[in-house]
């Protein structure tokens, strides 16, 4: 099957159909080029989708990611930075093997077309022309045969004619023989230019226009193969990225493998255990007494004369009020007071090791000045000894301004784990109280009591007054609801609320009751909707109602 042949008198439709393989090439360019992009754009939105959930350095999110859940989401999160990757390869390699290589091809394509038409036309022009001179040379011979045939004529006519001279007979005769002379003379000139024509019309239908079409035929069948050999590139450029996106899936699979919920709910015991023991039972108060008993412990005043020091109700409060205590956004005290035991340990702990890491650092840049000391001293010309003892004396200061940093953290954190619930004594244990403070007295003072947040205590008055408990406990909070107030305070001094869950207050301040003291030395007030905290019992004098729910009666 040869196009020369079988097409010989198709050229303007093979100019059409080139030009039409040209434009379909250069549409599946435009349509890998459309390609490359949306994988930059996928492998760009992938990374910024990456990066947007990504943890944010020193944050609170950082530390969430110690649980294996979350190490697994943040797994995904970095196999999806790999996962973009290859998208991103897959755009540069397309533009590279494909889309350079073929935008090439097109211009050499246009270039090898435009050749071949242009010896196409070339031929047509030259046969055309041969065909305008065998057309000239044959009207000629034509007009040359007529003009002979009328000059026979014209004589033949004078020599009949009896009245015409001799001379007009032979001037008539001398003229028809060179009008046959001159038709035998083109019809001479018409033959060879006959016998010209057609071998040059042989020539080209049967060696140039095969031979021109044949090419055409060759690049158009390299046209299609090139598009076949870009097609398949394109799926081997995606093919070959599947084992690394595999490995990224891989790596995601094996990220939820990894998530571990018992060490997750291991973790969360570490980040929120309190230290604290629950509370003990409640003695049984018996109200069929005369109304001069003696005070129960758990009432809200209580005589320290009757050498009841020890707390009843301490484990009870710290179970029942840390874990609805609102955080204080004031500053965070340096021994981490205002935290329960087991996180204080944990703190303390934590700035310890930070301290000395910290001390390690400066002893090894001591020890490398030290060393670069000892080579000045051997070779004086690489530099002055001397130089490096301001320097050296500095590390040396920061070493020792570290060294008491630290001290002063373990002397905390000793004093902290002698105080966890693993020691016997059971006052400390249901309590957590750690230190006995003086406080000024009044007349409802409690005995010893700390804060919710186990940093304040303070001692209890001897003086007592007679309560009556109403039967009515109601322990629970309900964060959704505001409590209702139960009665009125007045300050008696003033007090700076800094720890977790305590309220600032001034001293002849009237505030409201919403919570009366449970027996760990501390009170419920409010002063608006959005301020509420705990104040030492013994710093207000309280006024309770005694229609409120769960008020105490005082006598």
């Amino acid at each position: 099957m040869s196009w020369g042949i079988e097409l010989w008198d198709q050229f303007d439709n093979l100019e059409k159909h080139t030009q039409w393989g040209i434009d379909i090439l250069e549409k599946y360019i435009k349509f890998v080029k459309e390609r490359t992009e949306i994988e930059l754009s996928y492998a760009k939105q992938l990374r910024n989708l990456s990066k947007k959930y990504q943890p944010k350095k020193n944050s609170k999110e950082e530390e969430e990611y110690r649980y294996t859940a979350c190490q697994a989401f943040l797994a995904t999160l970095n196999e999806m930075n790999d996962y973009a990757g290859q998208h991103e390869l897959i755009s540069e390699n397309m533009t590279s093997q494909i889309i350079v290589e073929l935008v090439r091809y097109v211009q050499e394509l246009k270039q090898e077309r435009k050749s071949h038409f242009h010896d196409g036309r070339k031929a047509q022009q030259h046969i055309e022309m041969c065909w305008k001179q065998l057309e000239s040379s044959k009207r000629r011979f034509e007009r040359d045969c007529k003009e002979a045939d009328r000059a026979q004529q014209y004589f033949e006519k004078m020599d009949a004619d009896i009245n015409v001279t001799k001379a007009d007979v032979e001037k008539a005769r001398q003229q028809a023989q060179t009008r046959h002379q001159m038709a035998e003379d083109s019809k001479t000139d018409y033959s060879s230019i006959l016998q010209k024509f057609n071998h040059e019309q042989h020539e080209y239908y049967h060696t140039h226009v095969p031979n021109i079409f044949q090419k055409i035929q060759e690049m158009e069948e390299r046209r299609i193969v090139r598009i076949g050999e870009s097609v398949k590139t394109y799926a081997e450029l995606d093919r070959q990225v599947i084992p690394i996106i595999g490995k990224c899936l891989d790596g995601i699979v094996k990220a939820a493998e990894s998530i571990d919920p018992k060490n997750d709910s291991q973790l969360v015991v570490e980040a929120y255990k309190s230290g604290f023991e629950p509370p003990g039972d409640i003695e049984f108060e018996d109200y069929t007494q005369p109304m001069k008993r003696t005070v129960s412990d758990n009432s809200l005043s209580n005589s320290r004369g009757e050498g009841k020091s020890e707390l009843k109700f301490g484990g009870k409060s710290k179970g029942k009020l840390w874990p609805f205590i609102k955080k204080n956004k004031g500053a965070t005290p340096e021994d981490f007071s205002n935290l329960p035991p087991e996180q204080r340990r944990k703190k303390l702990q934590q700035k310890v090791d930070e301290l000395n890491k910290e001390i390690q650092k400066e002893m090894d840049q001591r020890d490398a000045i030290t060393k670069m000391k000892d080579v000045y001293l051997k070779n004086p010309q690489m530099g002055d000894p001397t130089s490096l003892d301001h320097k050296l004396a500095e590390v040396s200061q920061n070493i020792d301004k570290l060294r008491l940093e630290t001290q002063k953290f373990e002397a905390w954190l000793a004093e902290v784990e002698g105080r966890l619930p693993a020691r016997s004594d059971q006052a400390r244990r249901q309590s957590g109280m750690y230190e006995a403070q003086n406080a000024p007295s009044v007349n409802n003072c409690a005995q010893d009591r700390e804060s919710p947040d186990g940093s304040y205590t303070e001692e209890q008055s001897q003086e007592s007054e007679v309560k009556v408990l109403a039967t009515d406990f109601d322990d629970e909070f309900d964060d959704e609801e505001p409590l209702p107030a139960i009665g009125t305070c007045k300050a008696l001094y003033t007090f700076e609320g800094q720890n977790e869950g305590t309220i600032s207050v001034v001293e002849g301040e009237t505030l409201y009751v919403i919570e009366e003291d449970k027996g760990d030395g501390w009170t419920r007030i409010r002063r608006n909707e959005d301020e509420e905290g705990y104040v030492p019992t013994s710093y207000v004098e309280v006024y309770l109602d005694k229609n409120a729910k769960g008020a105490k009666t005082y006598i």
